[in-house]
């Protein structure tokens, strides 16, 4: 792989210091310090994903990382390549650490990121409540019962937005990096085009926010991320389809959880309950 490496980037000296990075959940990654020309991340990819909700495409990430390049929004990208164990990419190492507070921030950020045209041929997400929930039930289809909380969702139906803004769909505190030039977005592996509430939803999440930062976000700063995302009518419809993404990720955890995964169990019933709590008048 190294020697892969040194052909991809030969302008760039080989790092003779690595770093195992732990950040992500399917992939691996290594920091290597080059203190002349910049470090890097070496990501190497574990092949198309099984998962139902969070693809696994390094074309894509490629592609991402060179679009957002003059926005300074993501790192930048350097090489791909490919070996015997998998595709490879090459991108600009930030210094810096894991988002932990401040939603002010991450809605400023992302509101940023849906406002940028987006390169063409991305997939779309589910738009609209009657997606949401055939999404839903594609994922408890793989699990060994269908849920209780799959009788909750209210029928009120919430039509699709139409819309086509860039996402990135799996903006989490470990994919959120803050340094001294602000805050930055990494693991570009499934972006897609679609309903920004996607991007919101996946950030609000309970169970998202347990698994990278231990604790949910409280009532006050989900209202002060909307307040700071700034468009009133996403606002609004990210309240309407609440229930639905509550569902979805509740049955997304139930499946890692049947996948070996303990670590979901909280989030399933940090979901469930979140679900409930936005079926109240």
């Amino acid at each position: 792989m190294i020697a892969a490496l040194a052909d991809a980037l030969p302008a760039h000296p080989v790092p003779h210091t690595w770093h195992p990075l732990f950040g992500g959940r399917t992939n691996t990654a290594w920091h290597g310090e080059c203190a002349e020309h910049g470090d890097i991340v070496l990501k190497l990819y574990a092949g198309p994903a099984r998962n139902p909700l969070f693809p696994n495409d390094p074309e894509a990430e490629a592609t991402l990382l060179r679009h957002l390049q003059p926005t300074g929004l993501s790192p930048a990208f350097l090489a791909g390549f490919e070996t015997d164990l998998g595709i490879c990419n090459v991108y600009e190492h930030l210094p810096g650490n894991t988002w932990q507070a401040g939603v002010q921030s991450v809605a400023t950020l992302m509101r940023k990121l849906h406002d940028l045209a987006a390169p063409t041929g991305l997939r779309r997400v589910a738009d609209g409540s009657a997606a949401l929930i055939a999404q839903t039930l594609e994922i408890v289809r793989r699990c060994e019962k269908i849920p209780a909380f799959m009788s909750d969702l209210p029928a009120e139906v919430v039509p699709p937005s139409g819309q086509a803004a860039l996402l990135h769909s799996d903006i989490v505190p470990g994919n959120l990096i803050q340094n001294a030039d602000g805050l930055h977005l990494i693991d570009w592996q499934c972006p897609a085009v679609g309903d920004p509430c996607e991007d919101i939803a996946v950030f609000l999440s309970p169970a998202m926010q347990h698994l990278y930062r231990q604790s949910p976000l409280l009532e006050t700063d989900i209202d002060v991320f909307l307040a700071a995302y700034g468009d009133d009518d996403v606002s609004a419809r990210y309240r309407q389809l609440a229930p639905f993404y509550h569902a979805r990720m509740a049955a997304y955890c139930l499946w890692q959880v049947e996948n070996d995964r303990p670590a979901y169990a909280a989030g399933l019933q940090l979901e469930v309950a979140a679900l409930q709590r936005s079926l109240r008048p």
